[in-house]
């Protein structure tokens, strides 16, 4: 009697044990395992970052750029461009060191916001002399447009070349646009690009906000450049550039080159 009650006790305990077991894996089979969403890939998460934080870092003559998709990847491009992977070079550096101490006092007598001094590193640039369109100097002015602004342009003399005499007349010239638009961007555009075409633009689109505007691709990324180079020239290291780097200029200001007096 005792050993059918002790073998009656393990059966029931052998089918406990399976029932048990029958039901764990059944759970395991009828749970679903949630699959992981999509990353986030690096450019959705740089942009991200730019809008909310990074975008009022950048601005030109007080004017800050707006946080969106276009504008980032425009200013991107700009940073790119002129970053020293690219140039191989500290000639911006260079030529900033020896222009912004004559450019600087003249822009603030004239009433010409402080960013406009890196508008000669955009147009001038790596290069040097005339372009093929006939635009000379640092502020790349046509024979037409120098003469119109006090400047002698003819044989044996091109006071385009005189950086002082050459920065007044491209402070008239400057005040002169933003009087038409009363916006600083847009006097930087029409620098480029002309009034003319930039009035023709902002008539036909309705828009007169710089940012917004559909123009041709150099005057389209020009306000962009602008900033780019107030961005490498202000924070070099940010760019790839040695902020250490010691320029090379002559002891005696008389050697210098008498058109940068």
């Amino acid at each position: 009697m005792n050993r059918k009650k002790m073998i009656n006790k393990h059966l029931i305990t052998c089918s406990v044990i399976l029932v048990l077991a029958i039901i764990f894996k059944l759970n395991i089979c009828s749970t679903t395992v949630a699959k992981p969403g999509p990353k986030s890939t690096p450019e959705i998460s740089r942009f991200i970052a730019y809008t909310d934080v990074t975008t009022t870092d950048y601005s030109f003559a007080d004017e800050t750029l707006p946080a969106n998709k276009t504008v980032y990847r425009k200013m991107q491009y700009s940073l790119k461009k002129h970053n020293y992977r690219t140039i191989q070079s500290h000639i911006l550096q260079i030529k900033a060191e020896k222009l912004f101490p004559i450019i600087e006092p003249i822009l603030r007598a004239y009433g010409i916001p402080d960013d406009f001094k890196y508008l000669p590193l955009v147009e001038s640039g790596l290069k040097e002399g005339t372009s093929s369109k006939g635009a000379a100097g640092l502020w790349q002015f046509m024979p037409g447009t120098a003469r119109t602004y006090g400047l002698k342009v003819r044989h044996g003399i091109d006071e385009r070349l005189n950086i002082r005499k050459a920065t007044i007349a491209a402070c008239k010239y400057i005040k002169e646009l933003h009087t038409e638009f009363n916006s600083w961007t847009l006097a930087a555009a029409a620098y480029n690009n002309g009034s003319i075409k930039l009035a023709r633009a902002i008539r036909k689109q309705s828009e007169d906000n710089y940012f917004r505007m559909k123009l041709n691709r150099e005057t389209g990324t020009y306000v962009y450049n602008l900033i780019a180079m107030k961005a490498i020239i202000d924070h070099p290291q940010n760019y790839g550039y040695n902020r250490y780097y010691t320029y090379l200029q002559p002891k005696n200001p008389l050697l210098l080159n008498s058109t940068l007096l």
